[in-house]
C-alpha cells in the first residue's frame, strides 16, 4: 500500500533509535538510516510540543542542502513531560533512577515530533499520550536501571521494557509514541505526500 505509493521516493530517516527502525521497517517501508550528531540545545522560554517540533526541525537542518527531489527525510524527538517541566534523557544510572522515581504514582505525558522534509517544504507533526504509574519501590526502579538501558530513552524508561510492564497502569493515546515514534501520524503524512 503505503510502499507501493512511495516506490519512486527514498526515504533517509535521520535517526540513531532502534526502536525506530524497528517501527519503518514494521510499516513495510524501504529507508536508508543517516546520521549527523546534533546537540539537543532549545530555546528555554518553549514549552511542551514546542520543544519536540523546535528539536525535530533542528535534526533535520543539517541535511536540507543535500536532499534530491524525490528525498522523503523524517527525523523525530521525543520528550516526557511531568508537571510543567521536560524529562529529558539522563545523564548517569543516578539521574535515571530520580526521573523514574518522581514519575511513579502519577500521570506524566509522552511528547513526539515528527519533521518530513522534502525539497519542497517541510511538515511537521506532533501527538500527545498520557502514561499512569504506579507508585514504585526503589528496589523496582534499581533493578531496571540495573538490568536494561535507561540512558538512551526520555524519562529513563522505555514502555516495551519490564518497567512497562509492570509499572504503567494506564496510557491514554498512541502506544507507539510512547515507544518512540507515533506510526499513525508518519503514515498520514507520507500517505498525503504519496498522494500530492
Amino acid at each position: 500500500m503505503l510502499k507501493e505509493k512511495l516506490k519512486n521516493y527514498h526515504i533517509i530517516l535521520a535517526s540513531a533509535s532502534p526502536r525506530r527502525h524497528a517501527f519503518l521497517k514494521s510499516m513495510d517501508l524501504e529507508f536508508e538510516v543517516k546520521i549527523h550528531p546534533v546537540e539537543e540545545v532549545y530555546p528555554q522560554h518553549l514549552q511542551r510540543t514546542e520543544i519536540t517540533d523546535y528539536l525535530a526541525k533542528l535534526k533535520a537542518k543539517a541535511f536540507l542542502t543535500d536532499l534530491n527531489e524525490k528525498d522523503i527525510l523524517i527525523t523525530s524527538d521525543t520528550i516526557v513531560w511531568l508537571e510543567g517541566q521536560p524529562v529529558e534523557k539522563p545523564k548517569d544510572k543516578n539521574d535515571a533512577f530520580r526521573m523514574i522515581k518522581s514519575l511513579g504514582a502519577k500521570t506524566h505525558e509522552v511528547m513526539t515530533s515528527i519533521c518530513v522534509s522534502r525539497t519542497k517544504g517541510q511538515q511537521v507533526v506532533n501527538t500527545t499520550t498520557k502514561v499512569t504509574f504506579k507508585a514504585l519501590t526503589d528496589e523496582e526502579i534499581w533493578y531496571y536501571i540495573k538490568n536494561y538501558n535507561s540512558l538512551d530513552k526520555a524519562g529513563a524508561y522505555g514502555v516495551q521494557e519490564w518497567i512497562g510492564a509492570i509499572a504503567i497502569t494506564k496510557i491514554e493515546g498512541s502506544y507507539n509514541n510512547v515507544v518512540g515514534l507515533p506510526t499513525h501520524l508518519l503514515y498520514e503524512t507520507l500517505i498525503n505526500i504519496a498522494d500530492d
